[in-house]
């Protein structure tokens, strides 16, 4: 079994930044990649990036040039650096993790971009 959670989550004005942050523990070997997905009202969770065991990452169209995802192997964690923050990117922000081919998904933060 695997634990996430999240924290970093808040109220933060248009154009500012905000950095999230995810620890994982319990069977955390063999992990395949790790990443941040999202949910706005009334609307379905959505990739916003992630990062391979190897250092690769892939980022959603609409946060490229805005959004960082870092990992720190040793400590279990993956981050996601937020800048130029819009509107548009407020949701409930979850941290996800593969292992072994399954998923696993933290409780989620609640980032509100004011405009």
């Amino acid at each position: 079994q695997v634990h996430l959670m999240e924290s970093g989550g808040g109220l933060v004005q248009a154009g500012g930044s905000r950095r999230l942050s995810c620890v994982a523990s319990g069977r955390t070997f063999n992990i395949d990649h790790m990443g941040w997905y999202r949910q706005a009202p009334g609307k379905e969770r959505e990739l916003v990036a992630t990062i391979t065991s190897g250092g690769s990452t892939n980022y959603a169209d609409s946060v490229k040039g805005r959004f960082t995802i870092s990992r720190d192997t040793a400590k279990n964690m993956v981050y996601l650096q937020m800048n130029s923050l819009k509107p548009e990117d407020t949701a409930v922000y979850y941290c996800n993790l593969r292992t072994l081919g399954i998923g696993y998904w933290g409780q989620g933060t609640q980032v509100t971009v004011s405009s």
